[in-house]
C-alpha cells in the first residue's frame, strides 16, 4: 500500500519545502496538503509556485488536498470563527463556502493533485433533510467545477449525523455521484461505532484514507498504536477494498510548536509503517 501523509502534522506552520523534505525522510511516497491558508495559502501564487517547484523536483505524488475548513488564518484562533459548511441551509453561507473551496481547487491549474477531501457539515452536526439536500447540491456544483481540472471529490466520514457511513452511502446513491469517492477516516470511524462496520459499508467507494488513532474518547489524531484501534484487523480490511487505498497518516502536531517534535516525525513514521506491516 502506498505510504502517504498529511501536512496536517505541521498545520500551525507555513508549509515550505523543508517540511515536505521532513515527511519524505520518514518514507512518505505521497502527500496530502491541508488546505488552511495560514499553513498553505492556496490563493497566493508565490506559495503555490514554491510547492509546485518542490513536487516537480521530487518523486513524490501530490495525492490530495484537504478542503478548506476555515477562512481564519491563525490555527489557534479558528474555534472562534465560523467554519465553512457546504451543508448549510443558508444559501449565502453555502455559496461563500463553495467559493472558498473553489479557490483551493484552482491550485490544480498550476499544481495538479488527484483528490479533494471534503467534509459534509461540521463536527457534531445533527441530521436534517434540508441539510442533506443542501450538501447534495453543493457536491454536484463542486464536482462539476473540479472535474475539468482533473480533481475528484472524496467525502469523509466525520463525527456528525450527516456523515455516518449510512448517510454517505445514501448521499452518493441519491445524487448518482458515481465519480465521487470516500476518504475513510479510521479515527472518526472508531469514535462512531467502530472501524470494521464502517469500512464494510464504505469499502466499495474508498479511494483514500486518514489513518490515526484515539482512545474512543475524543478525536485525538494519535499515531497508530497509541490508541485502541485494532490495527491488524484495520489493515486487513483496507487491503480487502476493491481499490486498495494509500495508508495516509493524519497526525496531530505539537500544540506548543516544539521543534523537537518535527525532528522526530521521520522516525515515528518509519516505526508506524513497520507497525502496520506496510
Amino acid at each position: 500500500m502506498l505510504k502517504a501523509m498529511s501536512t496536517y502534522v505541521h498545520v500551525r506552520e507555513r508549509l515550505h519545502p523543508g517540511l515536505l523534505d521532513n515527511l519524505v525522510r520518514g518514507g512518505v511516497q505521497a502527500i496530502e496538503v491541508f488546505g488552511f491558508r495560514g499553513h498553505f495559502d492556496y490563493i497566493d501564487p508565490q506559495h503555490v509556485r514554491e510547492l509546485a517547484s518542490w513536487f516537480q523536483s521530487n518523486a513524490v505524488e501530490f495525492h490530495s488536498m484537504h478542503s478548506p475548513m476555515y477562512v481564519e488564518r491563525d490555527w489557534n484562533r479558528r474555534s472562534g470563527s465560523e467554519p465553512l459548511n457546504i451543508a448549510s441551509t443558508d444559501r449565502k453561507t453555502r455559496i461563500n463556502a463553495m467559493d472558498e473551496i473553489k479557490r483551493a481547487i484552482e491550485v490544480a491549474e498550476k499544481l495538479p493533485f488527484r483528490y479533494l477531501v471534503q467534509h459534509v457539515g461540521t463536527s457534531n452536526e445533527s441530521f436534517d433533510m434540508h441539510k442533506f439536500d443542501a450538501a447534495m447540491t453543493s457536491i454536484e456544483h463542486l464536482r462539476a467545477f473540479a472535474k475539468p481540472l482533473g480533481v475528484r471529490l472524496l467525502v469523509e466520514n466525520i463525527p456528525n449525523d450527516l456523515s455516518t457511513p449510512e448517510k454517505l452511502k445514501e448521499l452518493l446513491k441519491t445524487g448518482h455521484f458515481g465519480d465521487v469517492g470516500v476518504c475513510f477516516d479510521t479515527g472518526h470511524a472508531h469514535l462512531m461505532g467502530g472501524v470494521a462496520p464502517a469500512l464494510e459499508l464504505l469499502k466499495d467507494d474508498v479511494r483514500s484514507t486518514h489513518v490515526h488513532d484515539n482512545q474512543q474518547d475524543r478525536d485525538a489524531h494519535l499515531w497508530p498504536g497509541e490508541g485502541t484501534i485494532d490495527w491488524k484487523l484495520t489493515m486487513e480490511l483496507l487491503q480487502s477494498c476493491p481499490q486498495v487505498p494509500p495508508v495516509l497518516l493524519e497526525i496531530e502536531g505539537d500544540a506548543e510548536g516544539n521543534p523537537e517534535f518535527g525532528k522526530r516525525i521521520p522516525e515515528l513514521a518509519e516505526k508506524t509503517w513497520k507497525k502496520l506491516g506496510n
